[in-house]
């Protein structure tokens, strides 16, 4: 185990969620496996423990570490894996593969006309009126993903009338719209959650997050959805699976 060495240009128990932080990056603390007590850090760190608490307390509020009263301090594990592949899979449809239950909240829908970049992206006259939809998704009572969407409400009639908690978005479009879903374009970013997404995903809003834009389209070829999907990073992780030609 590397030497931790002091530095002089940042604060002491910044210093140790840095250590902590690469340990489990390199994997030499795994994944739902206890760290040292905070007497062990003390002792390997040669720090006081007002100091080592707080290092490890900020790694708790990142999201990185678990604390389980008279167990220890743990790295946390994943609760959920979303697959990769050619085929596009809803959330819904995602869960389900892996038969996973999930619950849904719906905390904001509203009808709004559409500013110069939502008419770019949905490609449709600017001032259009299109429905923005804000869910929550979680997974064993821990919210795991919040999805924004912008969806053209003249290409799926009756839209703004869905029950989302009950029925997921391309199901939704594919019955108003009486079309198939076509494909999407995607585009991932490692981000922090910020105040607001963190307070719907119940995480620090400095906690690392993986975003992923992307815009949805109908058989036709045109876009019906333009919007971000935010993922805690210790929460939920993207598996793939390729072979070599």
């Amino acid at each position: 185990m590397a030497d931790f060495e002091r530095s002089d240009n940042s604060l002491l128990y910044v210093q140790v969620a840095d250590f902590v932080r690469e340990k489990i990056y390199s994997h030499e603390w795994g994944v739902d496996e206890r760290i040292p007590s905070e007497h062990e850090l003390m002792a390997m760190l040669h720090l006081s423990r007002g100091t080592v608490q707080k290092g490890i307390r900020s790694l708790v509020d990142e999201g990185l570490l678990v604390q389980q009263r008279g167990r220890g301090t743990y790295v946390v594990q994943p609760i959920m894996a979303r697959p990769t592949s050619n085929h596009l899979l809803s959330f819904a449809e995602s869960m389900a593969s892996q038969g996973i239950p999930y619950t849904t909240v719906v905390v904001e829908s509203r009808v709004e006309p559409a500013n110069k970049a939502c008419a770019w992206a949905l490609q449709i006259p600017r001032g259009t009126p299109y429905l923005y939809l804000a869910r929550v998704r979680s997974v064993f009572g821990e919210p795991v993903m919040f999805i924004e969407s912008h969806i053209a409400m003249s290409r799926c009639p009756g839209i703004e009338e869905v029950d989302f908690t009950a029925e997921g978005l391309f199901e939704a479009v594919a019955r108003t719209s009486g079309q198939k879903i076509g494909y999407s374009n995607q585009v991932y970013s490692a981000c922090v959650c910020g105040k607001r997404r963190a307070e719907w995903l119940q995480c620090d809003e400095r906690s690392p997050a993986l975003q992923m834009d992307q815009t949805v389209y109908l058989e036709d070829g045109t876009p019906f959805e333009w919007g971000s999907i935010w993922m805690p990073a210790n929460r939920c992780v993207i598996s793939s699976s390729t072979q070599r030609d």
